[in-house]
């Protein structure tokens, strides 16, 4: 299938796609907070910069694009028709560095949980996981001093 865009919109299209403060991520944060949860966001420190550091629990999250990160399974998780080759190798790519960055996460002694932007579509499905996600959360120790 040929493109309908022109490079130029095609590029400008895509450099519309945001990494921080997606509309997934800032549903989430909302449900935390309300549920009582503090965190520090975009993890600069920390490998994969995840989208919100509990440091109290030792705890990261990384809410993950369906898309982007692959999420098997999931009607959103598509290949492209065009470019197939490179859109198949991009996604591998993502999905290697996931398991590498969870992977250092966890050798430095944080634990690492992931939640999915399908997971958060909805209002309904935003304040589930948040719940679920808190009671997973506050079910490891917190740390004495911070």
């Amino acid at each position: 299938m040929v493109d309908f865009l022109s490079p130029a919109d095609r590029s400008d299209r895509m450099s519309r796609i945001r990494g921080k403060d997606t509309q997934p991520e800032l549903a989430l944060r909302k449900v935390l907070h309300r549920l009582g949860l503090r965190y520090r966001l975009h993890g600069a420190g920390l490998p994969g910069k995840p989208d919100l550091v509990l440091p109290r629990y030792r705890t990261v999250v990384f809410v993950h694009g369906c898309f982007w990160h692959r999420h098997v399974g999931c009607k959103i998780a598509t290949i492209p028709k065009s470019n197939t080759s490179f859109w198949i190798e991009k996604f591998e790519r993502n999905v290697a560095r996931d398991k590498r960055v969870s992977l250092s996460l966890r050798e430095a002694g944080w634990t690492v949980l992931v939640v999915w932007e399908c997971e958060l579509a909805s209002t309904e499905k935003a304040n589930a996981t948040g719940e679920r996600l808190a009671a997973v959360i506050r079910s490891t120790v917190p740390l004495k001093s911070v």
